[in-house]
């Protein structure tokens, strides 16, 4: 399977859909990576805080796919913010997955009552002109983020990973990465734990495609331009989310029945960015 992929704004082939690890750890994160690798995933999402990037790593090695094949992210933690911290901590992050470089390396969380996520970007941004990282991101960054970043460093993330699902669609947040030539990245994008995939809009477009409601989903991300990084400790539910790219598209008037289901309290877990710690 060739997928397809987003060229990012310094120069980095993104693949359209990828694999998300949480919760997954030891063995069972190790074992995992590896069959997402085999069935054809290439982009591999991990976190500092999710501690199962060993695991991450010695799934990568089990593959036996080539390193130069694969797009490894992984995410700074709130508490190393603080620049030489954030150097120590993505010196640490490849030591644990066994790595000489993360392709793609994110601010976790912007913890802005903290005011240091420019620091940290900063720093992230030296680990690249080193050669540690190949690109550098954020996840859950308001626009005034974006804009601060720029500010004070002259230069924007290539990515922005978002809560992002159809219960909370993100329409202004996407709008304003696109803006800035920053692709957006969906986390929990089957909304976890909602009752998205029971509802009969996106059962419907399910049974005239012929597809599952959580392919139908996927496809919906990935036609607005998102990369959905769906998570499953299961094999064949993995190898069904990424079927999702295949066949034909849905329509614009699907599209936006999908999008209809948006809510202004559609977050997961009230994790709003303005105002949320993560350390």
């Amino acid at each position: 399977m060739t997928l397809l992929t987003h060229a990012l704004s310094d120069g980095l082939a993104l693949p359209a859909i990828g694999f998300g690890t949480y919760p997954l750890k030891g063995y069972a994160a190790r074992d995992a990576v590896a069959d997402a690798i085999d069935a054809g995933y290439r982009l591999i999402d991990t976190a500092y805080n999710y501690e199962n990037e060993a695991g991450v790593g010695a799934g990568v090695r089990a593959s036996g796919v080539p390193r130069d094949e694969l797009v490894l992210q992984s995410k700074l933690p709130g508490r190393y913010h603080r620049h030489d911290d954030a150097v120590r901590a993505v010196q640490e992050s490849l030591l644990r997955a066994g790595l000489d470089h993360w392709d793609l390396y994110l601010i976790h969380w912007p913890n802005p009552g903290h005011g240091l996520y420019a620091e940290a970007f900063a720093a992230l941004l030296s680990l690249r002109d080193a050669g540690l990282v190949r690109s550098v991101g954020v996840s859950n960054f308001l626009p005034e983020h974006l804009d601060s970043l720029q500010r004070v460093t002259g230069e924007l993330p290539s990515v922005n990973q978002v809560e992002l699902h159809p219960r909370f669609a993100q329409a202004e947040q996407r709008a304003a990465d696109a803006a800035r030539g920053v692709v957006t990245q969906s986390w929990s994008p089957l909304g976890r734990g909602s009752t998205v995939l029971e509802d009969p809009a996106v059962v419907g477009i399910a049974q005239e495609h012929g597809l599952t409601p959580g392919q139908v989903v996927l496809r919906w991300h990935v036609q607005l331009g998102a990369v959905p990084l769906p998570k499953s400790s299961s094999a064949d539910r993995r190898r069904e989310n990424l079927a999702a790219l295949d066949g034909d598209g849905l329509s614009d008037e699907e599209m936006a029945a999908i999008s209809a289901l948006t809510r202004p309290d559609g977050r997961i877990a009230d994790q709003d960015p303005a105002v949320y710690t993560e350390l």
